[in-house]
């Protein structure tokens, strides 16, 4: 007798007389309702069909009659629960092994991307397995916990949703140069997926500890520092300064927890303080204005300086030494005048002294001769004599051009007196000889 034989519900006897028999010794049929078998199953008969293929299946005798008690054929004890041992063996056994494979069954499981499940027997860690479909010994021998790696967790430090909403607990903190800062920051982690069994077992808490190493972390950070460098320049490096500071904490907690990102939201004072502190700003503002315009005059001004002396000295020695290159020139020529003058004294007399009258007369066009043997001064014309001079030599220097000769000055010539020339040069001459 197959169990899916039994009790197979696609049976066209359920409720119409095929009452505890089988396919091959059915029971004797009762006349149906509406002169046929094509009529619906009668519920009491259905009922009665399903109570003797029950009861047969542990041996007991097909029973005929009201199904839920009272008269009916094989009355009294006859129709009492009578299993063969045979057939009480295999509905115990069936029983035990359904019992078996569904407890087996219970114990298959889908673990999810993203996902890790952690299996503990009695209690105790046992193994981690990955995402796909994974099966473990049922309970209550074993167990498995779900756990999700790729979830980003955030934790919010300083604030609560906004950032108005402030913790000043929390966001109040003491810089290096004894200044009070106001900081909120965001942390942002996840369980590593080789860290589920110490996420669940190593830390009663591992959230909080997050959420706690964190400030400290910061607080840490920010009393290594000065109160300019966190509200200006230095975000970002404290942030960073701060990240792998948390993770070498949770790593001596080995909760299994990975630390993504640290993110300072607003550094600032305290808000009763807020007004001094900007009064200060700008003091200090006005403070690196002066000096750069300060420093930025000094760049102008010493370059200049500097240039200007290094010129002034360069013509000092220019003029030192063309002075001194004038000194020893001059008094070379005077050793050389001194040597002439020693060996003919008259002859470089005259020469120095028609030297002398030269550079003195080339400069001029008008002299004045003083003369030995009247009181008046002779005027000699020199421009208009050199005029005169430079017209007579003009016919002789363009006698040769192609055109003829050049027509001659009309200027009159002075009246030459050599005598008196030649009188006033030599008294002139003997005069200047006297003194």
């Amino acid at each position: 007798m197959h169990l899916s034989r039994l009790f197979n519900l696609n049976d066209p006897g359920w409720g119409r007389g095929n009452q505890g028999g089988s396919d091959d010794n059915p029971p004797p049929r009762r006349p149906q309702r509406n002169g046929g078998n094509q009529g619906p199953p009668d519920l009491d008969e259905l009922w009665r069909d399903f109570n003797n293929r029950l009861g047969g299946l542990f041996g007991r005798k097909p029973k005929r009659g009201n199904p839920f008690g009272g008269g009916g054929q094989g009355g009294g004890n006859g129709g009492g629960f009578r299993p063969s041992p045979r057939g009480a063996r295999l509905g115990v056994l069936a029983v035990v092994v359904g019992a078996i494979l569904l407890w087996l069954a219970s114990g298959f499981f889908i673990i999810q991307e993203g996902q890790v499940g952690v299996i503990t027997r009695f209690g105790e860690y046992k193994t981690t397995v990955p995402a796909g479909f994974q099966w473990h010994i049922p309970r209550p021998i074993e167990s498995v916990q779900v756990v999700d790696v790729s979830q980003l967790r955030t934790f919010e430090i300083g604030f609560r949703g906004n950032a108005r909403n402030k913790v000043s607990a929390e966001s109040l903190m003491l810089t290096d140069d004894e200044n009070i800062v106001d900081l909120q920051f965001v942390v942002q982690y996840r369980i590593r997926p080789d860290g589920a069994a110490d996420y669940l077992f190593n830390d009663r808490d591992p959230d909080d500890a997050v959420r706690q190493g964190a400030e400290t972390a910061m607080r840490e950070v920010i009393g290594r520092t000065t109160m300019d460098f966190v509200l200006y320049e230095g975000r970002t490096e404290i942030a960073s300064r701060t990240q792998a500071l948390l993770q070498r904490i949770m790593d001596l907690y080995k909760n299994g927890i990975l630390i993504s990102t640290v993110a300072i939201l607003n550094a600032q004072p305290p808000e009763q303080v807020q007004a001094a502190f900007d009064d200060a700003v700008k003091a200090g503002q006005d403070r690196e204005r002066q000096i750069n315009e300060g420093e930025a005059y000094a760049n102008s001004v010493i370059p200049r300086a500097t240039g200007t002396a290094a010129r002034m000295l360069e013509e000092a020695e220019g003029y030192r030494a063309r002075v001194v290159n004038d000194a020893r020139g001059n008094a070379a020529r005077f050793d050389e005048v001194l040597k002439a003058y020693q060996a003919a004294p008259e002859v470089t007399r005259d020469r120095l002294y028609m030297e002398t009258m030269q550079d003195i007369y080339a400069g001029s066009n008008k002299v004045l001769v003083d003369t030995d043997n009247s009181n008046n001064m002779l005027y000699l014309p020199l421009d208009r004599l050199m005029q005169e001079s430079a017209a007579r030599q003009a016919p002789r220097d363009t006698s040769l051009m192609p055109n003829g000769p050049a027509p001659a000055s009309t200027t009159p010539a002075a009246p030459a007196n050599p005598g008196s020339n030649r009188g006033a040069t030599l008294s002139s001459r003997s005069l200047d000889r006297n003194r």
